[in-house]
């Protein structure tokens, strides 16, 4: 009779422990600034955000646009209304930036073939605009950034200063409310990228003056690691604009035979769930030349890029299950 009771005592204890646990793993907050379109690596980073948030690890705050060719705003609700998300804020840059649309044509394939209530670009706010809503609303040191795409918005969000969100300016915003950046941008520890370089005065303006830890996951991460296949070949899953874009654009390429490069998914994977598991950080700060080529100084300080420490097979697996999970209602 004692060690029964002793044992329902310690069962007990055990439950409310775990229960404590659960609730202090809170989903991470999310803002999500892609280039969606000129890759379709996004659409598989958009795919697995959602997914996690599905799974309660992420919560997504907004969808920014760092593009701004038309449609590109459509292309984003289509995501987010595909995974019964479909009022998340949309933002996307109206005054100077980069207009590059996909070549294969997906962009136009899944506007033709998806619900989505957002039509055109004129019907979503700028960026900037939904970034400091958004920040002020949260609480303090609680959001992460996520960049899978070209630094204009964050650039164009430094430069701003009060008004009717928040009385701060938009660093003293950022360093308020955002606790880290995750940045897929540049070649480490040196070299020449495609989000660094095409808008490469708001690249070096941003990551040189941006207020809170960032870590950077590189060229050198996503090269190595190939999805999207086993997506494409999976009969049970219909109805999906992932499947589509990836089933459109694998094709087109013979380096895409075994998957595409998986620079994007590789970012939002660490901004929710961490690096440790995956990789080790190298710390320092990143130079960024008129150019757009990139260096590390070794010297600085709160900025890390990413190490390998798991194989990229593991991390293909990882990728591609989430990339094939079904949303959930």
């Amino acid at each position: 009779m004692f060690y029964r009771l002793l044992f329902s005592v310690f069962f007990l204890l055990l439950t409310v422990h775990l229960t404590a646990q659960q609730h202090t793993n809170k989903p991470v907050s999310i803002i999500f600034d892609s280039d969606i379109g000129p890759d379709y690596d996004d659409t598989g980073a958009i795919t697995i955000l959602h997914a996690m948030a599905d799974n309660g690890e992420a919560k997504i705050l907004a969808t920014v646009a760092s593009n701004q060719y038309e449609g590109i705003a459509s292309v984003l609700n289509i995501f987010n209304t595909h995974f019964n998300r479909p009022g998340i804020p949309i933002g996307v840059p109206k005054g100077k930036a980069v207009n590059m649309k996909d070549t294969q044509h997906w962009t136009d394939t899944i506007r033709m073939n998806y619900p989505h209530k957002i039509k055109f670009n004129n019907e979503v706010p700028d960026a900037v605009e939904v970034y400091r809503k958004v920040l002020a609303a949260q609480p303090d040191h609680s959001v992460t950034i996520v960049t899978v795409g070209f630094l204009t918005n964050l650039t164009n969000l430094l430069k701003t200063t009060s008004d009717g969100f928040s009385p701060l300016s938009g660093k003293a915003l950022i360093k308020k409310k955002v606790k880290l950046l995750v940045s897929m941008a540049g070649i480490y520890p040196s070299g020449k990228e495609f989000n660094i370089i095409e808008d490469a005065a708001s690249s070096k303006e941003a990551l040189e003056n941006w207020p809170t830890t960032i870590i950077f996951s590189g060229f050198e991460i996503g090269v190595k690691i190939k999805t999207g296949l086993p997506l494409v070949q999976n009969k049970e899953i219909h109805n999906s604009p992932t499947k589509d874009v990836f089933r459109i654009c694998l094709p087109m390429s013979p380096q895409d035979a075994t998957g595409r490069m998986s620079w994007d998914e590789t970012a939002v994977l660490v901004a929710v769930r961490g690096y440790q598991s995956y990789y080790t950080l190298h710390e320092g700060k990143i130079k960024v030349a008129t150019d757009g080529i990139n260096s590390w100084d070794d010297n600085g300080k709160g900025q890390f890029y990413l190490v390998e420490k798991e194989l990229p097979k593991k991390m293909e697996d990882i990728i591609n299950h989430l990339m094939m999970q079904q949303p959930k209602n």
